[in-house]
């Protein structure tokens, strides 16, 4: 019974009226950028700027010490906050229509210093 109602109402157009009133719906400031998120995400890269001139000090005068197993990866968030410019850059001047980069944060900033010692594993 449902399904032949589905059947009826594909035949009628409804694909083509849900559409019509999915696109009608949309405002075209939805569509457009505005001033104002423009000049928000100028100031985020603003914002951006002071953070990478705060970590790229706490990197400079940060030192591991000895027998320090984990320690905050700077380079790895570097990298993401330069990452996340690119993106704010390029959606700010864009060139012409092209494909996101699917590349993806890295978001794990708690590395394992090499030649650590490792715990002892629980043996059964």
């Amino acid at each position: 019974m449902l399904a032949s109602i589905w059947l009826r109402a594909a035949q009628r157009g409804a694909p083509t009226f849900l559409m019509t009133a999915l696109l009608t719906g949309l405002s075209p400031m939805a569509l457009a950028e505005s001033p104002v998120q423009r000049q928000e995400l100028i100031a985020a890269l603003r914002q951006l700027d002071a953070l990478e001139r705060t970590v790229t000090h706490s990197a400079a005068h940060t030192t591991i010490a000895p027998g320090e197993r984990y320690h905050f990866d700077y380079s790895r968030l570097l990298a993401d906050l330069a990452h996340v410019r690119a993106g704010i850059q390029s959606h700010l001047t864009p060139s012409r229509a092209q494909p996101r980069d699917p590349s993806e944060l890295a978001g794990d900033y708690r590395t394992e210093r090499p030649g650590a010692p490792q715990p002892p594993e629980a043996q059964p």
